[in-house]
């Protein structure tokens, strides 16, 4: 019966086998039925077996690892199925053709077949050898062709120029064969064409008659001869965005020269060769961005016929000629980023030039009269230099076709606004930034096609009356930060998108805002009232009010914005925490961290002096009364009448969303929050610190893909954080502060666990995501972190590629810390401090190899300090002072540079850097704990208890002893 049910099973294993392979067989049959190989073009496949005839195979001349592709070439089969080949699907037209390494040897001779090919895109005959042969001609039949390869194939002869007519050509590798030369008539044109393994000592083989030679974007290396440069019919040169170095030749250059440019690469030498600048036919000469040095010449006779003149991004020295501005065709000049001193001289006889950039140099001195004389001009940056005196209207005035001027960072003092009518008629942008202006410009107010304006960083007072933007009506982009302007009787421009207001002394409710406006600043400053009516700004992008003194609810509408909108900070900003700032190594260890992580360090203001000074009648913030949290010792900040915004958060992302960046926090914003967060599928920051939210931990947000920074510090948030999440919880957070909060219960073991794929486990790899470039220059994204006491800035678009936080402070979280804290590799900052925390530290803690910052103070931690601890090289701030620890401080690596402030308050504690050292075994073991029990702890009455039932058995115990002993009886315990 048993072999009965073994035949059985054996069957049926045969036929489950049987009807897997049927299925198998259908499958693959079906598969190539619905993708069969293409049939090859006629015209093709004789074109293929006409090369391979012309060519034989020698198994000894090549590498081992070389193979003959062309064996499988069968005039009865495919040709698409060839090796080596590659036939377009739809039509059967082969693409491409790798003949790489297979053995051929032969002569390409100027009609082999291969030029009949047409569709054909990709030709590597690389690694053969056709015996010394030349490169024949016909290539430039091939039009579509974007790679060639004949690298290493013992070609020799000159390179065709009707190569260089392939428009198509991306790639063009030539390198390895020795005998080959450049020996174009008159053109050789391979711009764009990667020639990175072309050796440029290889160019000297080019002919004399050569006249034009285009090699620009070939990503050429090396010292490229200077011989060419002085070749008798030269006329036009392009070598530009290559990594070459070399020299210019002193003497001797092509006189027929009229193109000339050498930008993006690295030639270097001393002064620039006098000779160059007698060359009479040049047109354009274009040496920007390389090494060269020294002064421009002091007198130039030749460049008569100079139309464009580029020196930007070099290492010019001296000051800045006439010359330059007389050459009777120069139209166009560019010195910008070097190292001229100026200053600039009288120009004696003005010429026509139109564009003039010299930014970025260190030119001193006024702006001569004479150069208001270049009446042709309409580019004009003389920005970031060390310019000086007064701005003339009557003089710019006389620039009657000037477009654009830049004049920013500067030293001028001022405007010199004299009542003559502007003739600015094609003013569109202006930037005046970062002078001492006192006032606007007169001549803006005739500029009635000025689009962008830059008043920022200077010294403007004052108010923004009708009258000083009448001529503004066509403005789009106007930034005033940084003055001292103190009320606005109306926002400028009617059709204005950019408007920067921010870091004034504006006072007063806040005009509507016109409806174009798409990135409206106007934060720190101080402004009064409701935020002013909002709901038609459909095409806003960035919203900052943040920093003013603005009351009543945030308008709901702003919520519907969230799908255009990237940024909306509504945030205060501003407070300071009072506790007495340690000084000394402190500072110096968050310098250093600063400075790794790009962030700026804010010391506050020691609470003695504050009371000093407040006794004084200066005001920091903090005022020492009962109430105020200084003298009372209540550790939440003072909150200045800044930003008070109340009620709930509207919801936000409702529909799909661009939003970014939100910032709600030092308000007092109050209720749960909106669960439409979760929808907010591209939000980076999120800060809603200093409210009244009382809601539990908002795990839902745990699914936003690039959440960076997670901020809900001091509000009413409560609960227990012990519940799983997903997998792949927070993958990219960077910065978690829930601090002082009412989270209770054990310490989250599961909540690290869901990190495991974070960018706080793994270094981030990634640069920061940046946030469109369209708004102003000079608009950042920061946070404000707490470390010992320090207040740091962090500039989110900048800093976030590495900087990572974890900030559970002050809450009642309970237990030991988790071994899965360990491994959060790449945290840098780890505050648990003021919680219940028990038990000994996890020796897994070491393993966070890239921690900088470690506060476990004011929790119950005992037993010894791990000696791993000491793995941790980057630590520089340590704080386990209020705990029960005791034995030996670990020695070795940062343990060394810790004071005893680190350790205050363990009296178990001994050895460096405590006066008391480990000596005997008595020191080695722990005290006494310290009992710390709330006012409402059940701990003291069982204590109570224990005492009692103590103190009533010891006289229980007594009596029946003596009746014992007295009586003799009962005998059984007698006799025990």
């Amino acid at each position: 019966m048993g072999k009965f049910i073994w035949l059985c099973q054996i069957r049926s294993l045969l036929f489950v086998l049987f009807f897997l392979s049927v299925v198998d067989c259908c499958l693959s049959l079906s598969s190539s039925s619905l993708n069969p190989t293409p049939p090859c073009l006629p015209e093709d496949t004789s074109a293929l077996l006409q090369f391979k005839k012309t060519m034989s195979i020698d198994d000894s001349a090549f590498y081992s690892y070389c193979y003959p592709k062309t064996n499988s070439w069968n005039e009865s089969t495919n040709c698409c199925s060839w090796e080596g080949v590659t036939c377009e699907k739809a039509t059967g037209q082969v693409i491409s053709l790798d003949l790489s390494c297979s053995k051929i040897v032969g002569s390409l001779s100027s009609n082999t077949t291969l030029v009949h090919i047409r569709g054909l895109k990709r030709l590597d005959l690389s690694l053969n050898n056709f015996s010394a042969s030349s490169i024949p001609s016909g290539f430039n039949q091939l039009v579509s062709l974007t790679h060639l390869n004949l690298s290493g194939s013992s070609l020799s002869g000159s390179v065709p120029s009707d190569i260089s007519l392939l428009s198509k050509l991306i790639s063009h590798d030539l390198s390895g064969n020795d005998q080959l030369k450049f020996d174009s008539h008159e053109n050789l044109l391979l711009g764009w064409v990667n020639m990175s393994d072309v050796v440029p000592t290889s160019f000297m083989n080019l002919r004399s008659s050569l006249k034009r030679l285009s090699l620009e974007f070939c990503d050429l290396q090396g010292d490229f001869p200077s011989e060419i440069f002085q070749l008798g019919y030269l006329e036009y040169v392009d070598l530009s965005w290559n990594s070459l170095t070399g020299f210019l030749p002193k003497s001797n250059w092509s006189s027929p020269l009229k193109f000339f440019d050498l930008s993006g690469n690295h030639f270097r030498g001393g002064q620039l060769p006098p000779s160059m600048f007698n060359l009479t036919q040049l047109t354009s000469l274009h040496l920007s961005s390389n090494r060269l040095e020294g002064p421009l010449p002091s007198h130039v006779t030749g460049l008569q016929n100079l139309n464009e003149f580029f020196l930007y991004d070099n290492l010019l020295t001296g000051g800045v000629p006439s010359w330059l501005f007389t050459l009777p065709s120069l139209e166009y000049l560019g010195l910008s980023n070097n190292s001229l001193t100026g200053p600039i001289n009288q120009i004696q006889k003005p010429n026509s030039i139109q564009w003039v950039d010299l930014a970025d140099n260190d030119i001193h001195g006024e702006i001569p009269s004479s150069f208001f004389g270049l009446s042709k001009l309409t580019h004009l940056d003389l920005s970031s230099n060390n310019l000086s005196g007064v701005i003339r209207s009557d003089m710019l005035s006389k620039l009657e076709s000037l477009e654009t001027l830049d004049l920013s960072t500067n030293n001028f003092s001022g405007v010199i606004n004299l009542d003559v009518p502007s003739k600015l008629k094609n003013l569109t942008e202006v930037n005046l930034s970062n002078n001492k202006l006192r006032q606007f410009p007169s001549f803006l107010r005739y500029a009635k096609s000025l689009r962008s304006l830059d008043l920022s960083k200077n010294k403007i007072q004052g108010s923004i009356f009708n009258w000083e933007s009448e001529g503004w009506e066509q403005l789009i982009d106007l930034n005033l930060y940084n003055n001292s302007l103190t009320s606005l009787e109306q926002l400028p421009g009617k059709n204005i998108l950019t408007l920067d207001l921010r870091s004034n002394l504006l006072q007063g409710p806040l005009p509507a805002p016109p409806p174009s406006l798409q990135k409206f600043l106007i934060s720190d400053n101080k402004l009064t009232g409701e935020i002013p009516p909002i709901c038609n700004l459909t095409s806003l992008d960035i919203l900052d009010l943040s920093k003013n003194y603005f009351g009543g609810i945030i308008p709901s509408c702003l919520g519907n914005f969230s799908r255009g909108i990237s940024i909306i900070n509504l945030q205060k900003n501003f407070y300071l925490f009072p506790a007495a700032v340690e000084r000394g190594r402190t500072e110096r260890s968050l310098s250093i961290l600063a400075l790794f992580a790009g962030i700026s360090v804010f010391l506050t203001p020691d609470l003695d002096s504050i009371r000093k000074k407040e006794k004084k009648g200066a005001f920091f913030g903090f005022p020492a009364t009962a109430n105020g949290g200084v003298v009372a010792g209540v550790r939440r900040p003072v909150r200045w009448s800044m930003n008070n915004l109340s009620g709930k958060i509207p919801d936000f992302c409702v529909e799909l969303s661009s939003l970014t960046t939100l910032a709600l926090n030092d308000n007092i914003l109050e209720g749960l929050l909106p669960r439409s967060f979760v929808n907010c599928t591209v939000l980076r920051f999120l800060n809603l610190a200093n409210n009244t939210l009382y809601d539990l931990f908002p795990r839902w947000l745990s699914v936003l893909p690039v959440l960076q920074v997670l901020i809900l510090r001091s509000n009413r948030f409560y609960g227990r954080l012990d519940h799983p999440m997903a997998t792949s919880s927070f993958i990219s957070l960077q910065i978690l502060d829930l601090s002082k909060n009412e989270f209770t219960g054990p310490f989250p073991k599961i909540f690290f666990q869901s990190f495991r794929r974070s960018k706080l486990v793994a270094a981030s790899r990634l640069q920061p995501q940046q946030v469109s470039n369209c708004g102003p220059e000079n608009y950042k994204n920061y946070v404000k972190l707490t470390m010992k006491r320090l207040e740091l800035e962090l500039d989110l678009d900048k800093s976030l590629t590495n900087f990572t936080l974890i900030d559970f402070s002050n809450n009642r979280f309970s237990g030991r810390i988790p071994e899965a804290l360990g491994e959060l590799h790449a945290l840098l900052v780890l505050n648990l401090s003021h919680n219940r925390l028990n038990d000994t530290l996890p020796p897994s803690l070491a393993n966070m190899a890239a921690l900088e910052s470690l506060d476990l103070s004011s929790n119950k931690l005992g037993g010894r300090i791990p000696s791993e601890l000491t793995k941790l090289t980057f630590l520089e701030v340590l704080n386990l002072s209020q705990n029960n620890f005791f034995g030996p401080i670990p020695v070795g690596h940062q343990f060394n540079t810790f004071d005893i402030d680190s350790y205050a308050g363990n009296l178990g504690l001994c050895g460096f850097p405590l006066s008391k050292k480990c000596g005997s075994e008595e020191e080695r073991k722990p005290p006494t704990p310290k009992l710390v029990e709330d006012e409402d702890s059940a701990i003291p009455f069982i204590w109570e208890l224990v005492m009692m039932g103590y103190g009533c058995g010891v006289v229980l115990g007594l009596s029946t002893g003596y009746i014992v002993f007295t009586t003799g009886r009962p005998w059984w315990l007698v006799r025990m």
